[in-house]
């Protein structure tokens, strides 16, 4: 997976104490190397995470190396978004986005 920089990688082993178990809500990304799009959002994701890391925890998870939590959650195409408050799943983006747009989708969880 290539890593997007100021992002933490989660996996199926870590994934409940990091992303279910976390204080602040969570933006999971569900990417994979060889998707094209998920590439595009690594400086997307960099730049969330430097801006709203007090408020928003950024994470990604590897979906060829994780298929216990991506089946999951029933992610079929990448790259897949999910945002988790209190450990629960409160929303759900599919698709390649600019910066602004995601903000303004994760308006109401910040």
């Amino acid at each position: 997976m290539i890593k997007a920089a100021g992002v933490d990688e989660v996996t199926d082993e870590d994934f409940e104490a990091e992303v279910l178990g976390s204080e602040l809500p969570v933006l999971v990304e569900f990417t994979a190397d060889w998707c094209p799009p998920c590439r595009q959002m690594g400086p997307v994701l960099s730049a969330l995470a430097a801006e709203e890391g007090d408020r928003l925890k950024v994470v990604q998870l590897d979906v060829d190396t994780n298929p216990d939590t991506t089946n999951a959650y029933k992610v079929l195409s990448m790259p897949t978004f999910v945002v988790f408050r209190a450990g629960e799943p409160v929303r759900s983006m599919v698709g390649a986005r600019p910066k602004r747009r995601l903000l303004e989708e994760l308006s109401d969880v910040l």
